[in-house]
């Protein structure tokens, strides 16, 4: 099989069957809320993020993760003090009461296949037509602009009281207008590239590299990269711009540093489970794993 009949073999979502397992682990995570009487006088928003959601996801990387935020406390930040007025308290609705009624419920439903002892989310394992799956308690979160106007997202506590900020609804809309702005070849490439990490892993030709690390790579490449006339020439200039594109250290001007997917935050920051270095190092292996040339 020659280099470009594989690549665009890899350029397809997980199986349908795959599909119809993620699916229903969404489905049997929902009815597990929706049985539990604790949640009953809650208002809750319960959907899918990452790759499934953002159909970006292959066989290797199928699992499932679900956010359950709970809309009836906002966390807020500003950037200067004085533009936002604190509001009422959160009632009971705190972070370790989220936490362990979430946890009472997929407990209760999934007995003996909950993972409770990671710091963010539960873990919950798969069966014969289910898929491993993360579901992460969160809170409304609501960021105000110097100049007036906000931006929402979800605030995340963990169990040591520390906490981060996520946009998945930023993420899941800048994928899709990129998908469509490249006719489709955006998530493909993505997925293309998701094999590749996988396949050199499985080879022992490099370490395992995040998925949405990978993504977020990806996503940062020119749209006209993805409108090449064949694959490999997709994928060559992919890995070229991230290879090129991340040699030396971060920018000072922040308009030249590199944004995760939801274009909300930086890529590259502390406390993140990767580096530049870790960008560039992943793009040369794979340049050498497929074999490309100058």
């Amino acid at each position: 099989m020659g280099l470009e009949e594989k690549l665009a073999g890899w350029t397809g979502p997980s199986s349908s069957t795959e599909q119809d397992k993620q699916e229903r682990t969404e489905r049997i995570i929902r009815e597990a809320i929706k049985e539990h009487a604790a949640f009953d006088s809650c208002d809750l928003r319960i959907y899918a993020k990452g790759s499934y959601a953002n159909n970006t996801n292959v066989k290797t990387d199928s699992d499932v993760d679900i956010a359950v935020q709970c809309r009836d406390v906002r966390y807020w930040d500003g950037a200067k003090p004085g533009i936002h007025t604190p509001s009422s308290p959160q009632g009971i609705w705190t972070p370790a009461k989220l936490r362990s009624e979430l946890r009472n419920a997929l407990l209760k439903k999934f007995s003996g296949q909950v993972d409770t002892s990671g710091s963010t989310a539960f873990r919950i394992h798969s069966g014969g037509a289910r898929v491993d799956a993360d579901v992460v308690p969160c809170f409304n979160y609501r960021y105000y602009f110097a100049g007036g106007g906000h931006r929402d997202g979800a605030k995340v506590f963990k169990k040591d009281d520390s906490s981060l900020i996520n946009y998945p609804d930023q993420q899941l809309t800048n994928g899709r207008d990129k998908n469509n702005r490249t006719s489709q070849h955006y998530k493909r490439t993505v997925r293309i590239m998701k094999r590749v990490e996988n396949a050199m892993v499985h080879d022992g030709k490099h370490r395992e590299v995040p998925s949405f690390f990978v993504e977020c790579l990806v996503y940062h490449c020119p749209d006209d990269i993805f409108l090449r006339s064949a694959w490999e020439g997709t994928v060559r200039g992919v890995i070229s711009h991230i290879f090129h594109g991340l040699e030396g250290a971060e920018p000072k001007d922040s308009s030249k540093r590199w944004l995760e997917v939801s274009g909300c935050k930086y890529l590259f920051q502390p406390g993140q489970a990767w580096t530049r270095a870790d960008g560039r190092a992943f793009a040369k292996a794979a340049w050498n794993y497929l074999g490309l040339t100058s």
